[in-house]
């Protein structure tokens, strides 16, 4: 199969942004936004998996395609999946998540992440970060931080700073970005999985599938990535960024 597709989970409820897909960003929903940086990506498909029909009748009216998924997913992986298989994706066919509250992700970033999993048999999922360079963010728990093993796969996810400088200095470490590439098998396959210790302790879903001893390969962007949306505050940086 060439090429990849995107799916973009979207849900109308969130405890700090209800809402927030639809949010009005420069005269059109964020959601939509996300749309066309996926599709800038070169994506050959692009779909929003959603259980809310307002954030559905709003991207088709964008003309972008979109299906409605059940409302009891524990995570955006578990609606994308259902996504994969109602639009009848191949067994090999590579599947990006982009979130979708990731009104500025960088098209490039999306296609470098595909291409990461493409080019790696053996790895289950592909994923971003960018290093980081400043002390307060690599302390900072709302910060997920990514190791990497020689290969340049991921060791471990933690929202304390990690490899922690034990002789003090600058902070060496990477910011993860939340974006993910699977094959549509792996998306079956990880509905499956069940859930780990790890990940129920550091609330990080990608500890499921280094648990399970499957292999993240790690895409480093040498620069800092735009920041996404979780709050009202967040909408108004990125809607600085976009004039």
């Amino acid at each position: 199969m060439s090429g990849f597709a995107v799916l973009i989970p979207a849900r109308h409820a969130s405890t700090r942004f209800p809402g927030k897909p639809l949010a009005d960003l420069a005269g059109k929903p964020m959601v939509v936004r996300v749309c066309e940086r996926a599709r800038a990506s070169g994506a050959r498909l692009v779909c929003v998996a959603t259980d809310d029909k307002r954030i559905y009748d709003a991207v088709r009216a964008a003309g972008f395609e979109a299906r409605m998924t059940r409302a009891g997913h524990a995570s955006g992986t578990e609606r994308i999946a259902e996504a994969a298989a109602a639009l009848g994706l191949a067994d090999d066919e590579i599947v990006v998540n982009v979130q979708g509250d990731e009104p500025l992700v960088p098209p490039a970033l999306v296609a470098r992440v595909g291409a990461a999993l493409a080019a790696r048999a053996e790895a289950s999922v592909a994923t971003a970060c960018h290093p980081i360079h400043d002390a307060a963010e690599f302390a900072n728990p709302n910060v997920v931080k990514v190791v990497l093993d020689a290969r340049g796969d991921a060791l471990y996810f933690s929202r304390a700073g990690i490899p922690y400088p034990r002789d003090g200095g600058a902070p060496r470490g990477y910011r993860h970005v939340g974006l993910y590439a699977y094959r549509t098998a792996f998306l079956r396959r990880y509905a499956g999985l069940a859930p780990s210790p790890l990940e129920a302790i550091e609330q990080l879903e990608q500890l499921r599938v280094l648990w399970h001893g499957h292999r993240i390969a790690v895409v480093v962007e040498p620069g800092p990535i735009p920041p996404g949306v979780d709050t009202p505050a967040d909408l108004q940086a990125v809607l600085k960024m976009l004039r």
